[in-house]
């Protein structure tokens, strides 16, 4: 729980500017935050999981080696293939739970933290506009009104200055405008009725038309910086929209790449809990000292390899360099042999060499800090 707890909040830390940003910024309250944070478990969760599974197996294995037990099971002729059973139920159990969190879980709390993250800017929208006065809902767009119905959204004798284009301003007075928003596609949109629309590009050139309507929409990757409009991204996506987004996309580019890793990574997640769980057992029954210190970092060390191999073959696969059916599975691949080579030398009671070096370093370490404290 400990080691869960602690990587939930590494993975919290990369989310608090934006959520800082929701509070200062953008008028977000303590609750829409809390909220937020809970929308992001599922992912914090997956993320932590591989880690928690394989640090619980070792610590339990861990106390048994250093207290002998594990050699007193092995005089009364228990192996460790005996007492696997019990680490499959366990590491199997977080697997599950990895493929509900991938599959289910994951996806909808992506989708529910755009959402909430929308409705929050909308009402900022909303909320910030001002009678008679001179008024910028966000950067580069100033609007004047001389009144505003709440109820109807509806706007009366608008101006709005819109340099949201590098190339030049637009300058749009209208006689009535309305606010419309679209949750799918994350949007804010402004219709103007009956007015006038000019148009300066940066050399001075000017286009003067008038319209009966018009519309302007403003994403919200306008309002957020990090935040992302449009379509659902692919981690938003359940299987069933992947596999239409992969058979959509052009074999071989971004976004078929993107959509596939997603699809695979819902079952190659799943399948390295399992690994890592398994992976912890020979590796705490090899630690004869009863200090964990050294354990503990050969298993983040593992955990650190594996998701290394993760981001770097998602570059590889995204960019097309590698296939995503090949890539995705190459940090398993990685688990699966550590599997075998930790349980090889494990049941034929042959000490792994880095443990034992890394053993002596941690002991030699503390003697010589010991020694200078006295």
């Amino acid at each position: 729980m400990t080691v869960l707890m602690v990587f939930i909040f590494l993975g919290m830390s990369t989310e608090m500017l934006e959520l800082s940003e929701l509070v200062i910024n953008h008028g977000g309250r303590i609750t829409q935050v809390l909220l937020l944070v809970f929308y992001l478990l599922p992912d914090l969760i997956l993320f932590a999981l591989p880690a928690t599974t394989l640090m619980a197996v070792f610590v339990a294995f861990l106390r048994l080696s250093s207290s002998n037990e594990i050699l007193a099971m092995k005089s009364s002729g228990i192996s460790l293939f005996q007492m696997l059973p019990t680490v499959l139920l366990v590491s199997l159990t977080s697997s599950l739970i990895a493929a509900f969190l991938g599959i289910v879980g994951s996806p909808w709390g992506n989708r529910s933290f755009k959402d909430l993250d929308f409705q929050t800017l909308q009402s900022k929208a909303a909320s910030e506009i001002k009678e008679r006065i001179f008024f910028q809902p966000l950067d580069n767009v100033t609007f004047y009104i001389s009144s505003y119905s709440t109820s109807e959204k509806t706007m009366k004798d608008v101006l709005m200055a819109d340099r949201r284009d590098p190339t030049g301003a637009n300058t749009i007075v209208a006689k009535e405008a309305k606010i419309l928003s679209d949750p799918e596609s994350r949007t804010i949109t402004f219709v103007f009725l009956n007015g006038t629309s000019s148009y300066v590009h940066k050399d001075l050139r000017t286009m003067v038309g008038r319209f009966d309507s018009h519309s302007e929409s403003i994403g919200m990757d306008e309002m957020m910086e990090s935040a992302a409009a449009g379509d659902k991204d692919p981690k938003e996506m359940s299987l069933r929209e992947l596999r239409n987004l992969i058979n959509r996309e052009s074999k071989g580019g971004l976004g078929y790449n993107t959509a596939l890793i997603k699809l695979l990574e819902k079952f190659s997640i799943p399948l390295a809990v399992l690994l890592m769980g398994i992976i912890g057992v020979p590796l705490g029954a090899q630690l004869k000292s009863g200090d964990r210190t050294v354990g503990i970092v050969v298993g983040l060390i593992v955990f650190l390899i594996y998701y290394l191999c993760l981001a770097a073959v998602r570059n590889l696969c995204e960019t097309g360099f590698v296939t995503p059916f090949i890539g995705v599975w190459a940090p398993n691949l990685f688990l699966l042999i550590s599997c075998l080579y930790l349980w090889h030398r494990a049941t034929k009671e042959r000490p792994i060499h880095i443990l034992e070096k890394m053993t002596f370093f941690w002991e030699h370490r503390r003697r010589q800090y010991f020694e200078i404290g006295e």
